[in-house]
């Protein structure tokens, strides 16, 4: 038998296509959304849809087609011009086509695609003949010039509109709309010539010609500095390839009863129940996105074109009642006829998903488990934003489009470059421009805030701020923006560069000045879907918190408990620094235990308010970690002010300095070797413990302390601090006359604890997995010192992630397997945890689900994020397992 020829192009038209809405590996969001709204019924014009694997041979063949890909593109368009009745390419009546980016994953505005592909010299006429409009036939040419100038040879766009800019002063108009047919004639003469002069080749006259460059181009756009840079921000995988579609042409620039429109089937901010969108007459889709002109609301359309708003509305529910989920549009109508040009899930801020995923299930559309799938964790980072202060007193000096909710505060910039510049630096800055283009991406994703003066809700801006999740203000006509000289008025005032500015995403206010920000309230909705969350998941969530503060606030997110209490950032309040500084001084035991003496009240005291917001909860309570060093001084100029202040000679602190000296101190005296060299340092924490517990204890409140020792790395360490943790328990329990339940544990930071589980499960009830630090031995990267070259690993594909962010399961994840098997291998009821900064992780989190971890502890805010988290990850197992045992059953 011959090799199997893979299929590589997939027709759509005339109510039937030949793939499908699920196949969007093969054909991309768009080309799938093309296929099933054709096979729904609905008028979409004709066209075929080259795969996402043609794509990825391309680039893999040195951008070259795949064998045979070219001829098979060439059946299908002889296909579609039998289904059209026209000729590609013929004068007389020529089918023009648009090609047509679409990945699997949407990715709004970052790779290209060309419209009216086949116009020249020749069919323009043509196209003018047949229309009977020949100012639209040179409108459409100018247009393909611009668009196959910038996208395909490589052109700058702002040429091109230069040269419109200076026909409109020359005939004294300000609208495109204003020009008619011989001065779209004269202009794309002029667009040709300059095609010659920058790019000294002339503009290509064969319309074969035209469209392989055109899907060379689309197939290239992959791998454009945008796209990367967005697959960078999202987590989207860099071997997906686009698809391309080539779609018969529909034309909303032939009039006032033709026109171009983007929306939404509920508004993709709030998440309300309402038809969303903006349309622009007499123009193409382009148009609306790129902010050039002001779109009119879609529901305004009814009073244009009566017939083709009915269409629209029918439409637009019938999708969504079809696919059950909240859609984003895009249409032509041309000469008062509805085309639909393209269907996918739309965008939407956190809030908009919580609202929308809660209220389909009040709808019947769906059911809490997929309700619980279709909010992202990360999303969930967007309802915890700040938002302002409402006592704040503020000046509004502008205000435009709320396009994504929440607040920003930050520095004034005009640039991507700038705003990712000073970002590195630690600035927050808000992003200025006249409207954002995709090469903005990175700026866009460094800074707090967008507010552009130009475009609409489905502006580039808009769209990609709301994916991201930041604030956002566009369409802000009331400031003129001059990147250039980096400034932008507000009436008569001048905001330049590194001026503090605000934004109100959910309002569209532009505030002038630094202001006070708040925590958000959390909607009804949010409470409803994180209910089910907890309804669906296994693992327990705790917080790391350190203050009695924190533990509230983890406590209002839904935290257990608490997974981690650092207790020395306890000691660092300036008066109890100088305790410890006089403990570290000391040169004897009872010098040192004189110190720790004026701690302990204060240790108390920290122990009882946290034991109170936790009550009826675990806390643990991590001892001692750090190196003394920490606590001192380094310089001279400090060394001299605190020997001024303690009284102690410079000579003698310095002599401490130099003595505590480590040339690794995070592999150094620290953690439980600090307990066993100096037992009095825990001691004193362990009486502070359980003095706060059992005087809560005498009055009924509950509480659960479990003592956690980090560093561990041999059996024995923790066999010589547990012996010492229960006679001090016992002590304090006795002379209060109580008994508290407490266990004892460790943290695994280090791989020879996980490897030698089995001999430390012997005195640890628990494991604490410290994934910072043993993601820092098991790899030998210091995480503070990684950061210089760890995101060029990440950016030349040497590693996936950044180990820090998202656990590494192969090398990492490993020795945590091995730590908990060996360690229920000698301990079966061994609870199980996770303390590292990977708690609030999503991946991470589908991780510890799927080991068999009790519970993961994160930061208070990521508490919510990681409920989701660990929900999603045990609906997957459920479907996964029940795909399994479909497939079994088929055998």
């Amino acid at each position: 038998m011959g090799k199997k020829v893979e299929k590589y192009v997939y027709f759509f038209g005339k109510g039937k296509a030949e793939g499908k809405g699920n196949d969007k590996d093969l054909l991309g969001g768009k080309g799938a959304g093309l296929a099933e709204m054709t096979n729904l019924g609905i008028r979409v014009p004709p066209g075929f849809t080259i795969t996402t694997h043609a794509c990825v041979e391309y680039v893999g063949l040195g951008k070259k087609f795949p064998e045979g890909m070219w001829e098979e593109t060439l059946r299908h368009l002889a296909k579609l011009e039998k289904a059209m009745g026209k000729k590609f390419g013929d004068p007389a009546g020529p089918l023009l086509v648009s090609v047509r980016s679409g990945a699997r994953v949407s990715m709004p505005g970052m790779m290209d695609s060309v419209l009216n592909v086949g116009l020249n010299d020749g069919t323009v006429q043509g196209l003018a003949v047949r229309s009977g409009n020949p100012r639209f036939a040179y409108d459409a040419y100018r247009r393909f010039i611009t668009m196959f100038g910038s996208v395909v040879m490589g052109m700058e766009r702002h040429d091109f509109e230069e040269l419109l800019d200076e026909k409109k002063n020359e005939l004294g108009v300000s609208l495109d709309t204003d020009l008619d047919g011989d001065a779209l004639k004269g202009l794309v003469a002029k667009y040709k010539d300059l095609v010659r002069q920058r790019t000294g080749k002339s503009f290509p006259m064969d319309p074969l010609e035209q469209l392989r460059m055109s899907i060379e181009a689309v197939f290239e756009s992959w791998d454009a500095p945008r796209a990367v840079t967005y697959r960078k921000i999202h987590g989207l995988p860099h071997n997906m390839g686009t698809a391309a579609s080539v779609v018969a042409m529909v034309f909303g620039n032939m009039g006032e009863t033709s026109g171009t429109g983007v929306a939404f089937t509920r508004d993709p901010s709030t998440g309300e129940r309402r038809f969303f969108g903006e349309c622009l007459m007499n123009a193409q889709g382009e148009d609306v996105v790129a902010g050039i002109r002001t779109p009119f609301p879609v529901l305004e359309l009814e009073a244009k074109v009566p017939q083709a708003y009915r269409d629209l509305m029918d439409i637009y529910q019938k999708l969504e009642l079809h696919y059950r989920e909240m859609l984003d549009i895009e249409f032509t109508i041309e000469e008062g006829i509805l085309y639909m040009l393209q269907t996918r899930t739309g965008k939407r801020t956190a809030n908009a998903a919580v609202r929308i995923a809660v209220e389909m299930v009040d709808e019947g559309l769906i059911d809490r488990e997929t309700a619980v799938m279709r909010v992202a964790p990360e999303q969930l980072d967007q309802i915890l934003h700040p938002v302002i202060d409402p006592r704040s007193r503020i000046q509004v000096v502008a205000k435009g489009l709320p396009a994504s909710p929440g607040a920003a505060v930050g520095r004034a910039v005009f640039t991507a470059e700038e705003a990712e510049r000073l970002s590195r630096e630690g600035e927050r800055v808000v992003l200025v421009r006249a409207e954002t283009s995709p090469e903005d991406i990175g700026g866009m994703h460094a800074a707090q805030g967008i507010l552009t003066s130009r475009g609409g809700m489905t502006s580039h801006a808009a769209v990609v701020a709301r994916g991201m999740g930041k604030p956002c203000v566009v369409g802000c006509s009331e400031i003129q923006v001059r990147e250039k000289d980096r400034y932008f008025k507000a009436g008569d005032r001048a905001i330049r560069e590194g001026d503090n500015i605000a934004l109100n995403g959910s309002t569209g206010e532009v505030i002038l000045g630094d202001v006070a920000l708040i925590q958000p309230e959390m909607s009804a909705q949010f409470r409803t879907l994180m209910t089910w969350v907890d309804e669906f998941r296994r693992l327990r969530v705790r917080a790391n918190a350190d203050t009695p503060r924190d533990a509230q606030a983890a406590r209002e997110f839904g935290a257990e408990g608490i997974g981690l209490c650092r207790t020395e950032h306890m000691f660092f309040e300036p008066e109890r620094v100088k305790a410890v500084r006089e403990m570290i001084l000391a040169d004897s035991t009872e010098g040192r235990k004189s110190a720790l003496a004026k701690l302990l009240p204060m240790q108390r005291k920290d122990f009882l308010e946290i034991f109170k917001a936790m009550e009826g909860l675990p806390v643990t309570i991590r001892l001692l970690d750090p190196p003394l060093h920490e606590f001192l001084p380094h310089t001279d100029k400090e060394i001299e002010e605190l020997s001024d202040e303690m009284g102690v000679p410079f000579d003698k602190l310095q002599a401490k300095n130099k003595s505590l000296f480590e040339f690794n101190p995070m592999l150094g005296h620290r953690g439980c070797r600090l307990g066993i060299t100096y037992p009095e340092i825990y001691e004193m924490q362990v009486q502070a413990i359980f003095e706060a517990a059992c005087e809560l204890a005498k009055i009924k409140v509950h509480v659960l302390p479990e003592i956690m020792m980090p560093l561990v790395g041999y059996a024995t360490e923790l066999d010589f601090l547990k012996d010492r943790v229960d006679r001090v328990a016992g002590e304090v329990m006795a002379a209060h006359g109580v008994h508290v339940n407490y266990t004892v544990g460790t943290m695994i930071e280090l791989p020879r604890a996980a490897l030698a589980a089995d001999q430390v499960a012997r005195s640890a009830q628990f494991f604490s997995f410290g994934t910072n630090d043993l993601t820092q031995t098991a790899l030998g990267l210091s995480r503070d010192d990684a950061g210089r070259f760890l995101p060029f690993y990440v950016e030349k594909g040497i590693l996936p992630v950044d180990p820090f962010v998202t656990l590494d399961v192969d090398g990492v994840g490993e020795l945590i397997r091995i730590g908990i098997a060996k360690g229920r291998g000698f301990r079966p009821d061994l609870k199980v945890g996770i303390c590292g900064e990977h708690g609030g992780d999503p991946a991470s989190v589908g991780f510890c689900h799927g080991i068999g971890m009790d519970y993961v502890s994160c930061s208070p805010f990521r508490v919510p994020i990681a409920r989701l988290s660990a929900a999603q990850a045990a609906i997957r197992g459920k479907r996964e397992e029940a795909a399994k045992g479909g497939k079994g059953k088929r055998k």
